[in-house]
């Protein structure tokens, strides 16, 4: 219509964040735009002052551990959809776009069309109890491996001296990891949610006071996915490996490591040694098929897993039988 003036909305822009402990590069895609902000409370303030006024339809940042949470809780408080990435993904991305240099500037431009291209949903940050007690988890872990490492140093040692000391170590490791435990189990008691899981994952017989929290802690998500989610965010979930007349074996892949020891210690003390009938019968039924050890293991495995998701979605304790 003569004298109309038509204005177009505004342009979606994908956002891509490299996160260090210094910086945090962004780039924006399809208004290609490139900064750098500091890694703080003052660098997420003009992150946000540069994004304002924009259609911004999606927030992508890889997981470094620690270096992107606090962008990723900053600029969820503000209503900006963020998805946190594998880095191992984001990487074959880059590969699959033929993007062979890397520069951190580069990698936040692949993470803003890895935002634009395949869609990832956006995440809520773990809320500060499952954040902490994640990250006693992970201390505890690492320092349970410094102890075997110890062990296995003291066990090959001929040194008088180096015995002595490695005894000392192990003394002092010892008490570090009582503590860490002990950080643990307070976490968990003070937040009424947490402890409402860890009661539930208690109650399965094979799941103990050690696995119940790396679960917590590790898996937010348990209660929240489907059967076939949650045994491949696991990682025991059979793949296929079929091309054309070709039928290959199917394994597990992917998945998140420190769950999957946890599930594992877990199924040996269930199904291996019997402490959970049901789950020993599954076991003993696939090793009379003729069943490989390590296959009916996995197996035992994602159906341990499986039933932690159904209890705590259904808010209830194991039974025998259910109510």
């Amino acid at each position: 219509m003569q004298g109309k003036i038509e204005r177009s909305a505004p342009a979606k822009i994908y956002v891509g964040i490299d996160a260090s402990k210094a910086w945090l590069d962004v780039a924006s895609t399809p208004i290609s735009t490139s900064f750098r902000v500091a890694n703080n409370k003052k660098g997420h303030k003009a992150l946000v002052k540069k994004l304002s006024g924009l259609e911004v339809a999606a927030v992508v940042v890889e997981a470094t551990g620690k270096y992107h949470r606090g962008v990723h809780v900053f600029l969820h408080e503000r209503g900006l959809p963020v998805c946190v990435v594998n880095p191992y993904r984001s990487r074959k991305f880059a590969d699959a776009l033929g993007e062979l240099a890397k520069t951190d500037k580069i990698d936040a431009m692949v993470l803003a069309r890895y935002a634009e291209l395949i869609g990832p949903e956006a995440q809520a940050p773990a809320s500060k109890a499952v954040a902490e007690l994640a990250e006693l988890v992970h201390a505890r872990n690492s320092a349970v491996a410094a102890q075997t490492a110890l062990r296995n140093r003291l066990g090959a040692a001929h040194s008088s001296l180096l015995k002595r000391e490695l005894r000392i170590q192990l003394r002092s490791s010892a008490t570090h990891v009582k503590r860490l435990e002990k950080a643990i189990r307070a976490v968990i008691a003070e937040n009424a949610e947490l402890a409402r899981r860890f009661e539930i994952l208690t109650s399965i017989p094979g799941i103990g006071p050690i696995a119940a929290a790396g679960l917590v802690g590790l898996m937010a998500e348990l209660g929240t996915l489907s059967s076939k989610q949650v045994a491949a965010l696991v990682g025991v979930a059979p793949m296929n490996w079929d091309s054309g007349m070709m039928r290959g074996r199917r394994a597990i892949k992917g998945g998140r490591p420190a769950v999957r020891r946890l599930i594992y210690m877990a199924t040996l003390s269930a199904a291996v040694r019997g402490a959970n009938p049901d789950l020993k019968a599954f076991y003993e039924q696939l090793r009379g098929r003729g069943k490989a050890s390590k296959v009916a293991i996995v197996a035992a495995m994602r159906k341990l897993v499986i039933l932690a998701n159904t209890l705590i979605a259904q808010d209830r304790q194991w039974s025998p039988k259910p109510a």
